[in-house]
């Protein structure tokens, strides 16, 4: 890998690992349901004028904007309203075993064992945080997260059956245009009329969200395409192994969050379980559709 392209990678890792902290400062600021809305909202308008309105296969689009923006983005930020940044970051790399059980039932991926001893270790690892006392009789907000990365793995099984129909840019811009007048309509049904937020909100609250919405959903992904395109996936997703660490230290060192030994030895067994799934068969997390938060 070139210099500059070897740089940008690390970049995008570093840019993905500090959002989990600019999603807890835009929760601070925002309802999960409607900063997510906003997200999407604002992420629709920058790339409409690129993009257009979907109009082809709008039957497949429809419930991938359900799963991929409704579903697992309100699952996400729900759990990381009440959940520390550092364990979000650890709890949501369960996507990729989820992705590649469900590669093995609807795509007849076989698992060898390596890849099943990879996926025991990563969930025995979210198991022992789960353990942790601080999650005694509240235990939801984690469960939200591990949710999310389920209806992840789903959302990846939906791009795989829409095949190469649309590309990166295309693919993000529809699925932001369709989820955010649903997310709108969500937010206001459970949380209510929440715009006067939007005049309440500070300039950090702002901040988180244009860094949601502009670096992270545009940017970070505009780099991350452009090197799967001229790299070989198992080249490239090693990277993301990168995330949690830069996840829990920036929770650490930004949001004063306290790192237990159960998160650390918790932290260290899903990410060595994840790298097996990754190394061994990275095809099967589908990293077109990547989008962690």
């Amino acid at each position: 890998m070139k210099p500059q392209h070897l740089a940008l990678m690390l970049l995008c890792q570093l840019i993905w690992g500090v959002n989990f902290v600019a999603a807890k400062i835009g929760l601070m600021h925002f309802e999960p349901l409607f900063f997510v809305a906003l997200r999407f909202s604002l992420v629709a308008l920058l790339l409409l004028p690129f993009v257009g309105l979907p109009r082809r296969k709008l039957l497949q689009l429809i419930p991938l904007s359900m799963t991929m923006g409704v579903m697992h983005f309100s699952l996400i930020f729900t759990g990381m309203r009440y959940l520390d940044a550092a364990t979000s970051s650890i709890a949501v790399q369960l996507q990729v075993p989820f992705a590649a059980i469900l590669a093995a039932i609807f795509f007849k991926e076989k698992l060898g064992w390596r890849r099943l001893t990879g996926m025991t270790v990563a969930f025995a690892g979210v198991v022992l945080i789960a353990g942790e006392p601080r999650f005694a009789g509240n235990i939801w907000p984690l469960l939200s997260v591990i949710g999310a990365a389920l209806v992840w793995a789903t959302a990846n099984v939906q791009v795989k059956a829409l095949g190469d129909e649309f590309d990166a840019l295309k693919l993000n811009g529809y699925i932001a245009i369709l989820a955010a007048p649903q997310l709108l309509v969500v937010s206001y049904l459970i949380e209510g009329n929440q715009w006067p937020q939007v005049l309440e909100a500070s300039w950090m609250g702002w901040g988180a969200l244009l860094f949601q919405s502009v670096i992270v959903a545009i940017f970070s992904y505009l780099i991350w395409y452009n090197m799967m395109r001229r790299y070989p996936v198992n080249q490239v997703m090693p990277f993301t192994l990168l995330l949690p660490m830069i996840g829990v230290i920036s929770g650490h060192l930004m949001l004063d969050e306290v790192i237990t030994w159960q998160m650390v030895l918790g932290g260290l067994a899903t990410l060595a379980g994840v790298a097996i799934v990754v190394i061994r068969r990275p095809a099967v997390v589908a990293p077109s559709t990547k989008t962690g938060i």
